[in-house]
């Protein structure tokens, strides 16, 4: 049976059958366990000395981790709701529970019961729907309509105790203030009639930075006036002539050069961008590239160039950057010989920085920063 969109406020003051909860889904962490500091006391006999030195974190029979090792194999779950920061993917599970306590399975012979369960006719849930959406800083007005994971459904029905779950994702991309909108609608039925209701619940939490990225763009001295810089020097009327000739030939290409400077072939410039840790997490740095637009030319002078390429044997750690660390990557890039770019407003654009890492349990991020360009002198 089919139903009409339902209400969004729900007038009825009575208590909903139906309540729900929201989790977050987020990677457990690993235990660390401080080893205990050795005791200066020689051994007695009725203290025997343990046969494993006491820097290690947990006792083992084999001999594979002879070194100080601090992380157990004991997983922790998240106590709390934790940080939400900009390149995350923010998942959680909605659940829609039916409250309603489970049909009396003898019947009873009080004549007091009877007549209260009389007055309170058993009711059934059905058509229960999940609809969420996210509310973010840059939308005034209007919200993300979120996918649930599975394809549109006019509802499902639950028995008393029964759940019905549904997962949600979302990919954060701009800091601020963040509000979770869950709507839970349902058809509360009764033996002579029935009724649609519906609630709405908010949740709202504040997304962070993850990486601060700060750029500089210097260009590659030499590259362009290296060209055509003197002409030599004669003797007599006819050097003279031959070096006015020569010295007018020069400007025009200096002042050719000049004009073109702003899409002229050859010329390089040298992007330096500082990644700085701000979150409260490690974070291992998978790749960093420029994407960059057409008419220009990327040279990448980072980790991924010493390992070969992407895909290519991995020689080089990865950077690894603790809270607050930073790390500095840059990028030599240049106009495209055939079809150089021109510049807009005396300002030529390079394109965007694209930074992907990972958390220490393996969670992906990835953020892009602006439109990268320099003003053309």
């Amino acid at each position: 049976m089919s139903h009409q969109r339902f209400p969004s406020i729900d007038t009825t003051k009575e208590a909903h059958s139906v309540s729900v909860k929201v989790l977050r889904l987020s990677r457990p962490t690993l235990v660390p366990q401080y080893p205990t500091a050795a005791t200066t006391t020689p051994p007695t006999p009725q203290t025997t000395p343990s046969s494993l030195p006491a820097s290690l974190a947990y006792q083992t029979p084999h001999a594979s981790n002879p070194d100080p090792f601090l992380l157990s194999p004991i997983l922790n779950l998240p106590a709390s709701f934790g940080s939400a920061y900009v390149g995350e993917t923010f998942s959680c599970t909605l659940c829609a529970n039916n409250e309603l306590p489970p049909p009396s399975a003898s019947p009873s012979n009080s004549p007091s019961l009877s007549t209260t369960a009389a007055a309170s006719p058993t009711k059934s849930i059905r058509h229960v729907r999940i609809e969420a959406e996210m509310k973010t800083p840059s939308l005034v007005g209007a919200a993300h309509k979120l996918s649930l994971g599975c394809p549109p459904t006019e509802g499902v029905d639950l028995a008393p105790g029964e759940t019905l779950q549904r997962l949600v994702n979302f990919d954060l991309k701009e800091e601020g203030n963040h509000v979770l909108s869950v709507t839970v609608s349902y058809y509360e039925a009764t033996e002579t009639s029935g009724r649609t209701r519906t609630f709405r619940k908010l949740y709202q939490f504040m997304c962070k930075a993850s990486l601060i990225v700060r750029t500089k763009v210097g260009v590659l001295g030499g590259v362009v006036a290296a060209e055509g810089e003197g002409e030599g020097e004669g003797e007599g009327e006819g050097a003279s002539k031959r070096s006015s000739s020569s010295s007018s030939s020069s400007s025009s290409r200096r002042r050719r050069r000049r004009s073109s400077s702003s899409g002229g072939r050859g010329r390089k410039w040298i992007l330096e961008a500082q990644l700085e840790n701000s979150s409260d997490e490690t974070m291992q740095l998978d790749r960093v590239d420029m994407e960059v637009r057409e008419g220009l030319a990327c040279r990448d002078c980072n980790w991924g160039v010493r390992d070969g390429g992407l895909g290519g044997p991995a020689t080089v750690q990865k950077p690894i950057l603790h809270p607050g660390e930073v790390e500095q990557v840059c990028f030599v890039l240049s106009l495209d010989e055939e079809r150089p770019a021109e510049a807009v407003d005396g300002r030529i654009m390079f394109g965007v920085l694209g930074i992907a890492w990972r958390g220490g349990m393996g969670s992906r991020g990835f953020i892009t920063t602006g439109q990268l360009g320099t003003r053309v002198v």
